[in-house]
């Protein structure tokens, strides 16, 4: 490692801690971004359906959880930055070559070698909010049964990485516009996974089982013949062994659509307040939301491949040798992909919160429209915020970066204004 290497990998520790006190400020300083005073009193306050404790509870947990994340893509940067500055990234692919036949195994094991060491590194971060879900009384999973499920997720993420760095690779080392062929493989690749994923990957965390509850089961499926779904049944999930929190979802695409309901969520509301959240997600099917989203993943790998290609080529030409990759092609280059791509996704995260954030308004409105009003949202509302002590209403870095939906307290104000179509 070089002079100038050094003082880049201490430039950026340096800004990395004076980013991390700032960000803990500002989480601790502003862990809510308040109640409007006309609404101060009214059932969109967190004080008047959450208890003292619950009130500083969320203020806490939030500030807690907020930091985390905003440290946790800098963190991984860092492990990148170490890979590539100190020399490791090069070294590493050296030494697979020298040991290692056949050469089919390389790459599977350089690729194994640094999703390792990310997993590892991250560890701190994981252990961190597992420890404060369960100390706050969100989370009721076991330690084997989180330890299983990041085992879990350690292999699927390794098994579709591989995958898709090997094409990458293999598509780089030919050079020429080699992204756009990539983006256009990655086309029917993403809508694969969002097929497979309900299907294949869901059941390897939790078991779904045919809604419990036939009466209920019935309303929902009316509910959706309402909205010309075509749905035959109900899933239920078991998360209570996992959480206290409440969810619904509608998953997948096509044949492999599936309307989920947790079992917490089944235990903790009463029917009309289910009924409302099964429109929300049938809202989301209606709307083509599922559909619009595989549309923007798809224009959105555009962006980040045809950007990301570029900045890689011109990291590799003007430091290359000096980073351990002499080649575009080389193994050793991995890990600047993934610093590129990881940066590249958090300057996007805004636009695309609010994207999400819009298309769960209009699911909102939708179904209040599907179900002829909005008389059960605001308790179903105050019970989801409940049930994960969340912010109603985060400050303004926390909402461009982490929210993918309204806050609590505006679908509560939506809620209580809204007015049925033709009155």
């Amino acid at each position: 490692m070089s002079d100038a290497q050094r003082k880049l990998l201490r430039i950026f520790f340096m800004v990395f801690a004076i980013y991390a006190i700032l960000m803990a400020l500002y989480v601790c300083l502003f862990p809510t971004g308040g109640v409007p005073t006309v609404y101060r009193g009214t059932a969109a306050d967190p004080a008047t359906y959450l208890s003292e404790a619950q009130l500083q509870q969320s203020q806490t947990l939030s500030a807690a959880r907020n930091w985390i994340f905003f440290i946790s893509y800098p963190w991984e940067w860092a492990v990148y930055l170490v890979l590539l500055l100190a020399g490791f990234a090069g070294r590493w692919q050296e030494r697979l070559e020298r040991t290692v036949r056949p050469v089919s195994l390389r790459f599977p094991l350089y690729v194994l070698w640094i999703n390792l060491i990310v997993f590892l590194v991250f560890l701190p971060l994981r252990i961190t909010s597992y420890s404060l879900s369960r100390s706050y009384g969100l989370s009721t999973q076991t330690v084997w049964s989180w330890l299983r499920d990041k085992a879990v997720g350690f292999g699927v993420n390794y098994a579709v990485m591989l995958l898709v760095a090997a094409v990458a690779f293999w598509f780089i080392r030919r050079g020429g516009r080699w992204w756009v062929k990539l983006w256009l493989l990655s086309v029917p690749f993403t809508l694969f996974m969002i097929y497979i994923q309900p299907v294949v990957i869901d059941p390897l965390y939790n078991e779904f089982t045919r809604l419990s509850d036939p009466k209920l089961e019935r309303h929902i499926l009316d509910l959706a013949a309402k909205a010309d779904i075509p749905a035959d049944r109900v899933y239920e999930v078991d998360m209570s062994q996992k959480t206290n929190e409440l969810n619904a979802y509608v998953t997948g695409i096509g044949s492999s659509l599936r309307i989920v309901l947790w079992d917490t969520t089944l235990r903790s509301l009463m029917e009309p307040e289910i009924l409302l959240i099964m429109a929300h997600e049938m809202g989301h099917y209606v709307m083509h939301h599922l559909e619009w989203s595989a549309v923007g993943a798809v224009v959105s790998s555009f962006f980040l491949i045809w950007i990301g290609s570029w900045l890689y080529r011109w990291v590799q030409q003007r430091w290359g040798r000096s980073l351990g990759i002499p080649q575009a092609g080389s193994m050793a280059g991995f890990p600047l992909v993934l610093l590129i791509l990881s940066v590249l996704t958090f300057v996007s995260l805004p636009v695309a919160n609010t994207v999400s954030r819009q298309a769960e308004h209009a699911a909102d409105l939708f179904a209040f429209e599907l179900i002829g009003s909005s008389d059960n949202a605001v308790t179903m509302y105050q019970k989801l915020a409940a049930s994960s002590l969340s912010d109603v209403n985060p400050p303004l870095l926390v909402k461009l970066f982490r929210s993918t939906h309204p806050s609590i307290m505006e679908r509560i104000i939506d809620a209580q204004t809204y007015r049925p179509a033709g009155k």
